[in-house]
């Protein structure tokens, strides 16, 4: 009797991506950032831990009238410090901390150099239609640019506008945490003077001013809580995000002036990888050393 299984094939390892077709790419995804998830994980049970080793409760720092205090006055001296707009927008930005949308500079290429394979092949004129069909604006606003024929230089210069005028309004985003990590310690020895007052009140019963005193400090323990661990962390992960969309940004301007230059796809991609990061050559360098430190020594000559 016939053997009737199926022969599979072998399925080859180390298979290439699909490429993106130009104007198809898709915007990145939310990927969820782990590194500021675990790190506030960290910092809160790190203190909350230590606490509970040194004998102490959770109770003991829960107190909803000084996160009233703490949280209101940092908000309010915000509020009178920074534009309603910019923190509008520094509201919409805080998703950024928690989740990174930031595109991958491999997505970006390859469709830069699909649109640098079809205009060395057709001209770039016929990229006409899918520069109208490309979802993110600053790489369908160059390259518009470029196919209505704008100088080399013009282009550059509009686009380098447009990224300094980007930068300059998340900055602006990013400093709004930055007041708030700067107010927020303040505001909480407010608080805790605040309740030093209504201790003094009852001087005559030593357990109540004792226990009133423990009280009063939490007020501080929160304002320098949400300054250290929220919003000045906060602000230095988005001012991060905000380097690496610039970046891209640099990625695409010069993709662009390099498919305008006529230059071969080979060469471009060759240009537009140092933007990428690299996370394991430092690794390869290291077997090198390791390698040239393994070399077994000349022998003595002899005499």
């Amino acid at each position: 009797m016939a053997d009737t299984a199926k022969i599979e094939k072998p399925k080859t390892e180390g298979a290439k991506p699909d490429k993106v077709k130009p104007g198809q790419a898709k915007k990145a995804g939310s990927r969820p950032d782990i590194a500021t998830i675990g790190g506030i994980a960290l910092a809160f049970g790190g203190i909350l831990g230590g606490l509970l080793m040194e004998g102490g409760k959770i109770k003991d720092i829960s107190q909803i009238t000084a996160a009233i205090i703490v949280l209101g006055g940092t908000l309010g001296a915000v509020m009178v410090s920074t534009p309603l707009s910019v923190i509008k927008g520094a509201a919409m930005r805080l998703i950024h901390v928690v989740l990174d949308k930031t595109q991958p500079p491999d997505t970006a290429i390859e469709e830069l150099i699909g649109f640098a394979t079809k205009a060395r092949k057709n001209g770039l004129v016929s990229l006409e239609n899918e520069a109208m069909e490309i979802q993110d604006t600053f790489l369908r606003k160059a390259l518009t640019l470029a196919v209505d024929g704008t100088d080399l230089q013009e282009i550059r210069n509009m686009m380098q506008l447009d990224m300094d005028i980007s930068d300059s309004r998340a900055q602006a985003e990013a400093k709004v945490f930055e007041c708030g990590g700067g107010y927020s310690p303040t505001i909480g020895i407010i608080g805790a003077v605040m309740g030093l007052i209504q201790v003094m009140k009852n001087l005559a019963n030593i357990e109540e001013v004792g226990h009133g005193i423990a009280v009063a400090f939490v007020a501080t323990v929160y304002g320098v809580a949400l300054a250290n661990i929220l919003l000045l962390p906060a602000a230095s992960k988005i001012k991060a995000r905000i380097e690496r969309e610039t970046e891209l940004k640099e990625l695409k301007l010069e993709g662009v002036i390099a498919i305008v230059e006529g230059l071969n796809p080979k060469l471009i991609r060759s240009k537009l990888e140092a933007y990428k990061y690299e996370a394991k050559a430092p690794a390869k360098e290291k077997v090198t050393k390791e390698k040239k430190t393994s070399a077994p020594a000349p022998a003595p000559a002899k005499s």
